[in-house]
């Protein structure tokens, strides 16, 4: 006998974005005064960042749990609404208990589907792709994509190829069902041959990198997975409003654009006063984006993750 099948919506959409960072500020001039070989010029010329934010005393769900709180403030959903929340990090300093659950239970979402997700720097649209999913399939109505990174827990700070990068703050989306598409096709893929250029060392419990070949396997590789991730949701670059690619550092977020072509998009570069925050980068960015600058309802957006792993993805949806 055949299974019942839930009612499906036609597609998906993006509501709401929300952002947290932690209040302490780290200037390059701070780094380099706590004992890093470096300065404020050389860490500018190869980075573009001038500025980074580290948590103190507040945990990795702490700063979910902030952004969470804020997405769900700038929507009309409440906490009942929720039928599932995905929280993507790469930071856990533990893999049990799973932060997505405990999200939930702070933010009162009474018995949601939960679970974590890591695909590192690529996690947002990995999650976001699963949440959209899930509303597809009837799986649930409205799902919570918190993705939060607390690197100055796995950072050495006399390290000078990972010190300058990384640093701590969390995005959330909520993703709910819609008469129209809002949320396109996925295009993602990864380099497992690749996999230990970004890694955690397993003596130091450090985060390591090969800068050097990242960086040019991001402004080889990257770019015409920004084109086909275009193609196929139909949309050509220069109807771009928003590129908010992973903020991983400006020299790579300014190669992606050009390579792209959306010449009249607004090109997220949050990477400047945020760092490197991996899986939080990009709805930190968009989040901040959308509040500063007019961009018109249902203008469409470009997505792309890309890091540790390697993984990629990219997505264009539409603005709220």
């Amino acid at each position: 006998m055949p299974l019942v099948s839930r009612d499906k919506p036609v597609g998906t959409r993006v509501v709401a974005w929300g952002h947290y960072q932690p209040e302490t500020v780290k200037t390059n001039a701070d780094l380099v005064a706590g004992g890093l070989d470096s300065d404020d010029d050389w860490i500018r010329t190869r980075t573009g960042i001038v500025e980074r934010h580290l948590a103190a005393e507040e945990t990795l769900v702490d700063l979910a749990e902030r952004a969470a709180r804020d997405v769900l403030a700038k929507s009309s959903l409440e906490p009942a609404d929720i039928g599932l929340v995905i929280f993507a990090t790469c930071t856990a300093r533990f893999p049990i208990p799973i932060g997505a659950a405990e999200i939930a239970a702070r933010l009162g979402i009474d018995s949601p589907g939960a679970f974590d997700l890591n695909a590192a720097c690529a996690g947002f649209v990995y999650a976001l792709n699963a949440a959209s999913n899930a509303v597809l399939t009837g799986q649930a109505s409205a799902v919570l994509v918190v993705c939060a990174e607390k690197f100055s827990d796995w950072v050495d700070w006399t390290d000078r190829s990972t010190a300058i990068l990384f640093a701590d703050g969390a995005g959330a989306v909520i993703v709910s069902a819609s008469d129209t598409v809002g949320i396109g096709p996925v295009v993602w893929g990864s380099d497992g041959d690749n996999s230990q250029v970004i890694r955690i060392d397993p003596e130091t419990r450090m985060i390591t990198q090969e800068g050097q070949t990242v960086y040019r396997w991001a402004t080889s590789q990257i770019g015409p997975v920004a084109l086909r991730t275009c193609a196929e949701s139909g949309v050509d670059p220069s109807e771009l409003a928003v590129f908010a690619p992973h903020q991983a550092n400006l020299r790579i977020v300014e190669a992606l654009a050009k390579k792209l072509g959306a010449d009249s998009a607004i090109i997220a570069r949050d990477v400047v006063t945020s760092g490197n925050t991996s899986a939080a980068s990009i709805p930190m960015a968009m989040s901040k984006l959308l509040l500063e600058h007019q961009v018109p309802s249902g203008a469409p957006m470009l997505v792309l993750g890309f890091g540790a792993g390697l993984t990629y993805a990219g997505q264009v949806l539409l603005s709220p």
